[in-house]
């Protein structure tokens, strides 16, 4: 048996009276009470930055409701109805969201951990005991035309989900289970699908270009059409490390050789086009004027390690461990450096004697979700780089060049950028 069921509309002003006693319920206040809001019409009112974790949403409408920075931990947001809801930087690890509908959803920088999106059917028990249908709109859960990008869905679960032209960009969905999901038309440039279950999903005609999917699992997977350039699989990406002729650790000491004598013992190395994933960790050593352009460091420990004057033009560095590390002078031209950690590294300008600097030069860089805290930017070459949504707080950007880069979302000081040069800058909020 199936039948609708009536929402029960309220107020903003009745919507905020809720809120606040959950969380007093929350701080374990006197006066407070955990939010029951199941069945209830909330569409396009807020509840932004608002602390709802573990509230019961089952069932009610929340459309172009206002959602951003919401704490949304565990709620149970079965059957509900988010079509245009702003959830951008919301909280939602391991929410009940089965059965929702998040059809044109802006989820931008949003916490999906664990969370749940697996088709589901709404029963209650009427008056009898008997079970009956509750309709909903939509039964599998749907994010079609949603907002995902830079989202973490890390073992999110997503099998039987419906999301056609979804944008998943340098969303990061490792583990996350995606078993006969229809994705047709998606756009995952940049995700990290790493271990992700892709088994009988359908992704005919979506964009997986520069994708990471190590490990996934692609049997049955539909991928006619698809944009699979540039992706990170099992395979090589480039020339093998075993084409060395000898561990890399050993070159890196041969090499630390070479620069401490200026050239007269050891070797220099060149790791150009090599993929050194699964390598030994390169932290802490010194790889100073190291050849290394279009070379996978994917995923590598390279903390404190000497960079200086390196040529890592188009490498790829993706949620490498680069904090502390030394990088002045260093090209790193087009480089992948999303989700990178670069906290405390050193990119100011390379002194070479009293009038000579080399300065370190990102120009048309990709560091979305980068983290750059506290490092040292001095005099270093962005223009035209991608650092939307990067972590700068407490960085030293004094005469940075920042010339037409994106800097969407990312967090900045107000007095950092003063001496900064921001011409044609894109999206900077202070």
């Amino acid at each position: 048996m199936s039948q609708s069921r009536p929402l029960t509309r309220i107020d903003q002003a009745q919507l905020d009276n809720v809120v606040r006693r959950h969380e007093m319920f929350r701080n374990a206040r006197m006066g407070g009470s955990r939010a029951t809001l199941s069945f209830f019409d909330l569409s396009g009112l807020s509840l932004a930055g608002r602390d709802l974790a573990h509230a019961d949403f089952v069932g009610s409408a929340l459309r172009g409701a206002n959602l951003t920075g919401a704490r949304l931990d565990c709620a149970a947001m079965f059957a509900c109805d988010l079509r245009q809801a702003n959830l951008e930087n919301a909280s939602l690890v391991k929410t009940d969201l089965r059965g929702a509908c998040l059809r044109g959803a802006v989820l931008i920088g949003a916490n999906l951990f664990e969370s749940d999106l697996r088709d589901g059917t709404l029963a209650e028990t009427d008056r009898g005991g008997n079970f009956k249908i509750v309709q909903v709109e939509s039964q599998p859960t749907e994010a079609s035309g949603a907002d995902l990008s830079g989202a973490n869905l890390t073992n999110a679960r997503l099998s039987g989900a419906m999301a056609l032209h979804t944008d998943f960009t340098d969303a990061v969905m490792r583990g996350c289970k995606l078993v006969r999901a229809t994705m047709r038309g998606a756009n995952f440039s940049g995700s990290n699908l790493e271990g992700a279950d892709l088994s009988g999903a359908d992704l005919r005609g979506a964009c997986l270009r520069g994708a990471v999917l190590t490990g996934a699992s692609m049997t049955m997977t539909e991928t006619a059409g698809a944009d699979m350039e540039d992706m990170l699989t099992d395979q090589p990406a480039g020339q093998s490390a075993d084409g060395l002729g000898k561990p890399l650790d050993e070159l890196a000491r041969l090499h630390t050789l070479w620069i401490g004598s200026g050239g007269a013992q050891g070797a220099k190395v060149d790791l150009s086009g090599y993929d050194l994933r699964g390598c030994p960790s390169l932290a802490r050593m010194c790889l100073t004027m190291v050849a290394a352009s279009g070379t996978t460091f994917y995923g590598m420990n390279l903390e404190a390690v000497q960079l200086q004057a390196a040529n890592l033009e188009g490498s790829d560095f993706r949620t490498c461990k680069l904090a502390g590390a030394d990088l002045r002078g260093a090209n790193l031209k087009r480089a992948k450096l999303n989700n990178a950690d670069l906290g405390g590294a050193n990119l100011r300008p390379l002194m070479l004697d009293e009038k000579r600097a080399m300065r370190s030069d990102l120009e048309g860089a990709k560091l979305r979700y980068v983290n750059l805290s506290g490092a040292c930017l001095r005099g270093v070459n962005f223009a035209g780089a991608d650092l939307s949504f990067a972590n700068l707080l407490g960085a030293d950007m004094t005469k940075t060049d920042f010339r037409n880069a994106k800097l969407f979302g990312a967090r900045v000081e107000r007095s950092a950028i003063q001496t900064a040069n921001l011409e044609g800058v894109a999206g900077l909020k202070l």
